[in-house]
């Protein structure tokens, strides 16, 4: 990393990366300091002194505390990147905002984010860790993780419990809030975004009922395209991939055109009618179609409680690998002839799916973080019988968040089997 060279004038000595993380955690919330951009040749001076029960902020430039979460340790310094020879060839840095990010998705994913293994090798980024009152320490020691992990990429890690903060400028937004009060979270959430994220922030919903959430948070977010949510149906994805790779006996990179219909729950519907293998369609592989529309349909709808049962707790590294797919799907080409699933707003599909819901399909891409809805797919007489029990499932739960999403009383009437929070 590129860390500024201070001098501080005063009787301490010069301040180490520890002590910087000492000033930050010891500040009253949301309090930050920021110091003004150097060359590698000039140095920079500061005046600082300590009362005897108090730590002042050095007397440098500094930002309305209102403005931004707290930001931690070394990450409290700026960077002139135009100023090291090392980033002239990087991208204009980039805010990614995590909810949930005390927690243990978020913890294997966060440092996928910081490595480039995400965005790239020369895509620099700023995390904006949102968490709660009881999860602030927990956040403190994900930021002291990342801070000892010294990843050149990640240049400013920011904490703080309040998304109208955390989320100023968001560009990404990965809402990975997994409690039983999801519904007024998603909303409040949507409502931050609407307030402060970027216009176009692209929005992956992780916290089950996933498509229901993201729902909410659309409906809570008028100001931003309904098109910019998604659902995370990726790992479902994967999972179908992994039983297709498994019965033909080939790895799972020869298995493409997978897709997920409806929702992310036991309802949902992989799809082994449009799915190839080396190519060729499934079922010219898969001699065993009894197989196909029985133990490989129930294998992946309920993958995830069968996890739980042997892990004893959910599927945290597998939906966190997900979620880095799910991103890398919008900002790389879609491979020629391929496509990916997402939970996504089903107005204008092609595929005659109600409209009002969020309802995953297959997508393509450029890499432009947009997508476009695939429309060369084929059904048969029993994949339309399953999407049309999906498609009832996403209703019922639409009708009993109404009073969340702006549209009326809310009904319930839902199935026993909607995905629980918690559950992936």
């Amino acid at each position: 990393m590129g860390v500024t060279q201070l001098n501080p004038t005063c009787s301490k000595p010069r301040l180490h990366s520890s002590q910087l993380s000492f000033l930050s955690r010891t500040l009253p919330r949301h309090r930050h300091c920021t110091f003004a951009p150097l060359h590698r040749t000039q140095q920079a001076r500061i005046s600082c002194s300590v009362a005897p029960n108090e730590v002042q902020v050095p007397t440098v430039k500094t930002q309305d505390p209102k403005s931004k979460p707290e930001c931690y340790g070394v990450f409290c310094l700026t960077y002139d990147l135009r100023a090291e020879e090392e980033t002239r060839s990087w991208k204009k840095l980039i805010n990614i905002a995590v909810s949930g990010a005390a927690g243990m998705i978020a913890n294997h994913l966060l440092f996928k984010l910081a490595s480039g293994e995400v965005f790239g090798p020369d895509q620099p980024i700023a995390l904006k860790l949102l968490g709660s009152e009881r999860s602030i320490q927990a956040l403190e020691g994900v930021a002291m993780e990342l801070e000892d992990s010294l990843f050149p990429l990640l240049r400013e890690v920011s904490i703080g419990i309040d998304p109208y903060e955390v989320f100023q400028d968001a560009e990404w937004a990965l809402l990975i809030d997994l409690l039983d009060i999801n519904g007024q979270i998603y909303a409040a959430q949507g409502r931050a975004l609407n307030a402060v994220a970027s216009r176009n922030v692209k929005v992956i919903v992780v916290g089950n009922p996933c498509n229901t959430n993201a729902l909410i948070c659309l409906k809570n977010a008028p100001n931003i395209p309904a098109k910019n949510f998604h659902a995370l149906t990726r790992l479902d994805e994967n999972r179908a991939k992994c039983q297709l790779a498994l019965k033909a006996g080939v790895f799972y990179d020869k298995v493409s055109n997978v897709t997920i219909w409806g929702n992310h729950s036991t309802t949902q519907v992989p799809d082994f009618l449009n799915a190839r293998i080396d190519g060729l369609p499934v079922k010219e592989v898969v001699k065993d179609h009894k197989w196909l529309e029985e133990e490989f349909t129930e294998k992946v709808q309920k993958r995830g409680g069968a996890l739980i049962q042997k892990w004893g707790r959910s599927s945290a590294a597998s939906t966190s690998v997900s979620i880095v797919d799910a991103i890398r799907s919008l900002v790389t080409p879609t491979p020629e002839g391929d496509w990916f699933s997402s939970g996504v707003y089903s107005n204008g599909n092609p595929y005659g799916i109600a409209e009002g819901i969020v309802f995953s399909m297959p997508c393509r891409s450029k890499g432009d973080g947009d997508y476009e809805l695939v429309k060369d797919v084929i059904f048969d007489d029993y994949l339309r019988q399953r999407i049309a029990k999906t498609e009832a499932e996403l209703l019922a739960e639409k009708r009993c968040v109404a009073h969340l999403t702006g549209e009326g009383i809310a009904v319930c009437d839902l199935p026993g089997d909607t995905m629980l929070p918690g559950e992936m």
